[in-house]
């Protein structure tokens, strides 16, 4: 199968396009979705070598021009081993326990959010980790501080992170030089492997740290103040650098992630900045004009001028009654949605009263020009 036939795509998709195609292909086929299917797991082993080739330009270029062709004069002038249309997993390094492409994306998905740290030192870069909060609407105009209880890999204090006894210095890696990384070519080609003298970290210990067992890192509880702003918005997310997973042997710490979900309402309805109520109108009021007090989400309330003569649905506003701008001391609108009632279980008199206003009064404007329509359409038929 062609590759890019493998990964349901045109010879023209951009980077971006092929890397989501290859992730979609890779978790409709990977061995823990499809357990004891080697039909699968042949077809996911041929969407990793098809994203191997087409993320590298070069590989790509010469895929492009000479199709399979290029892998068997690469595999024949190398001495690689040819693999039916293709290297083996092992001269692409599959590793698909880690360091593989494919792990570097499913890592960024499940374990966290650095998108995928490449194979080699990278991989020191501790995760990225999430945290998911939900917040009412008030704490959401007011801004609200936070307690994070996680457990979590932190630097390991008794060789201060460096993975050795007593915290002395890994000496740099003989064979690959403290890249991590071994490269060796391959025809035309140039290819690239973890270093397995020191499985891709760059240093080699001498004797292992007892507490972490070298990692640099061991697992502890930490709690985590947090200040969530005012006028923050449903699915905002913010990001804490350095307040993830503590890198293994001294590597880089990843970042914490709070993503804040914000709680619907019982009275009020965001929208951005803006707050809307839908607030009861009496009928005599709507007819009359008047004065009436609404709540505001800052928990007091506001009088607000009826009118006379609004119709049900017909919005007024408060000014800087809205919600909080985000990083800003102005607030938004407060848009009040008059819902004129009308009025049940009247009395005999009052029903009379009714009856003779009706007679009396003139049509509101909606009903003339709604009927005028009626008449019109009845016309044409």
């Amino acid at each position: 199968m062609d590759y890019y036939e493998a990964l349901g795509i045109s010879k023209s998709a951009s980077d971006d396009e092929i890397k989501k195609a290859y992730r979609k292909m890779a978790m409709k086929y990977h061995p823990d979705r499809n357990k004891g299917d080697k039909e699968a797991e042949s077809k996911f082993k041929y969407v990793n070598e098809a994203y191997e080739t087409l993320k590298d330009l070069q590989k790509k270029a010469a895929y492009d021009r000479f199709g399979h062709e290029a892998y068997k004069n690469a595999a024949a002038g190398g001495g690689g081993n040819y693999n039916q249309g293709g290297f083996s997993s092992q001269e692409f390094h599959f590793d698909f326990g880690g360091g593989s492409s494919f792990s570097d994306i499913f890592e960024g998905i499940f374990g966290g959010m650095n998108d995928g740290a490449s194979s080699g030192r990278a991989e020191m870069r501790g995760n990225d980790l999430r945290y998911d909060t939900s917040i009412g609407l008030e704490e959401a105009f007011r801004g609200k501080e936070i307690e994070l209880k996680l457990r979590t890999n932190v630097k390991c204090e008794a060789c201060n992170g460096t993975g050795s006894e007593g915290g002395a210095i890994p000496r740099t890696c003989p064979s690959c030089r403290g890249t991590g990384k071994m490269r060796f070519s391959q025809g035309f080609f140039m290819v690239e492997k973890t270093c397995t003298a020191c499985n891709g970290t760059g240093h080699i210990i001498e004797n292992s740290c007892k507490t972490c067992n070298g990692a640099g890192r061991v697992s502890k509880p930490r709690n985590i103040s947090v200040s969530i702003p005012a006028g923050i918005e449903d699915g905002a997310k913010i990001r804490l650098a350095g307040e993830g997973e503590a890198g293994i042997r001294g590597g880089k710490s990843g970042d914490l992630y709070i993503f804040v979900s914000v709680k619907p309402h019982k009275l009020f309805i965001r929208e951005g900045s803006s707050i809307h109520c839908d607030v009861p109108i009496s009928f005599v009021v709507a007819a009359l004009g008047g004065e009436v007090d609404v709540p505001t989400i800052d928990g007091k309330k506001a009088a607000i001028k009826i009118p006379a003569g609004t119709q049900s649905g017909q919005v007024l506003k408060l000014r800087g009654k809205g919600m909080s701008v985000i990083r800003s001391s102005m607030r938004g609108d407060m848009m009040v949605h008059a819902i004129v009632e009308t009025p049940v279980n009247l009395t005999d008199r009052q029903k009379e009263l009714l009856r003779e206003f009706d007679k009396g009064s003139k049509s509101s404007p909606k009903s003339e020009g709604f009927f005028a329509k009626v008449k019109e359409f009845w016309q044409e038929l």
